[in-house]
């Protein structure tokens, strides 16, 4: 290859950071694009756009396979002029999301890479920045990027990447997430996920109290240690107007299952119930049966019946829906396994699938499964069943 100015650090090094770094950005949300696509949903209805709600999992894919498809054709050199445009109409609309979520405090993870590696929104914003500053370099030298092959090679090689990416993201949304880096993952004790273990740090809040001398009308603004300190509380002359400000400082320990609740019909909790049986119990979670899948509830249900029948296990149901919908749909399709009740957002996270399984003991995922690849019942026995 001739040693051209196209060649040189100038180029290459943002060339290489920002290829590596959209590869990665969206191969790291392709492997969930349905999560990806509740995030896209958040901000849909941030932005009042509600009627796209419908199309977030398509976006969501897309969105992912155009990342990992400009940062290829960056690498490899191929369109260069048309990359560089994409790369920047796209960082710019990154970076309005990002910093839009920061200053107005609305969707306070961006989801840049998934749940891999959760960023705060200042932090994705600044992220953004970064690359913009890269992005802007490869723009301005656009004409100087030089490709690795000739253009017909070129065009071969991003019709596979295409290819590619689009059915990378649609093979892990049926197929559930090539990496789960969710707090429900196979081998996770939920108990303790959900436990803030001894001697970790908790929030730290302050007290902000606003008082006003009754006799000359000054006023001061102090916290909780400026107000005990100065012993203003015994002044009579002084008094605090309306209730004191409470405002976390310093964020302590947050585990990382904070939000499951099991409840039953009448609202009774059966969290620790249910995680702590010591026996093999199979957890059918369908978050909003408005939506789920009716032929992969029936298969479970079969699937239900075999166990329960033969092996005496114990199989839940767990939704977000109300329990007057939930008995009307067990009812409908003839549900032999017991209901519980959830939010909706623990529930999304179990599992990337609608419905999907989880196979529990001792409050541990052994195993969990997208409806698409739930084991047959012989296996289910073979595997687990037979070696208790």
């Amino acid at each position: 290859m001739k040693n051209t100015s196209s060649n040189s650090a100038v180029i290459w090094i943002p060339r290489l950071l920002v290829g590596l770094l959209f590869i990665f950005s969206g191969a790291i949300k392709a492997n969930d694009p349905l999560g990806f696509s509740y995030k896209l949903v958040e901000y849909f209805e941030v932005f009042h756009i509600t009627f796209l709600n419908g199309l977030a999992l398509t976006m969501a894919i897309v969105l992912c396979a155009l990342e990992m498809l400009l940062g290829f054709a960056l690498l490899i050199g191929a369109r260069a002029v048309k990359v560089a445009w994409g790369l920047l109409l796209l960082i710019i609309f990154f970076g309005f999301l990002t910093f839009y979520s920061a200053f107005f405090k609305v969707v306070q993870t961006c989801g840049c890479f998934g749940d891999a590696i959760p960023l705060t929104p200042w932090q994705s914003f600044s992220k953004d920045m970064v690359l913009l500053a890269l992005v802007l370099i490869l723009f301005v030298k656009r004409n100087q990027i030089t490709p690795l092959f000739n253009a017909k090679v070129g065009d071969k090689w991003l019709i596979c990447a295409a290819l590619v990416s689009v059915g990378f993201g649609v093979y892990t949304y049926n197929f559930s997430p090539i990496i789960d880096f969710l707090p429900y993952k196979i081998g996770a004790n939920l108990p303790d996920e959900m436990k803030i273990p001894p001697g970790a740090p908790l929030d730290e809040f302050e007290l902000t109290y606003h008082l006003k001398n009754k006799k000359t009308g000054a006023t001061k603004v102090m916290n909780d240690k400026e107000y005990l300190k100065s012993n203003i509380w015994k002044d009579a002359d002084w008094e605090v107007v309306g209730d004191p400000e409470n405002r976390l400082v310093k964020k302590g320990y947050e585990p990382k299952i904070r939000d499951l609740a099991i409840q039953d019909a009448q609202r009774n909790d059966y969290t620790k119930e249910l995680l702590s049986s010591p026996f093999y119990s199979l957890f059918i979670v369908a978050y909003d049966l408005s939506e789920t899948d009716k032929d992969a509830i029936n298969r479970l249900n079969a699937l239900a019946i075999n166990l329960t029948d033969n092996y005496n296990i114990r199989t839940i149901l767990l939704t977000s829906n109300s329990a007057a919908d939930a008995t009307a749909f067990a009812k409908e399709h003839k549900l032999i396994s017991e209901i519980f009740y959830a939010d909706g957002v623990p529930l999304k996270s179990m599992v990337r699938s609608n419905p999907g399984v989880l196979l529990m003991k001792n409050g541990t995922v052994v195993n969990k499964w997208h409806y698409h690849s739930v084991p047959k019942y012989e296996d289910i026995v073979k595997q687990y069943l037979q070696k208790q």
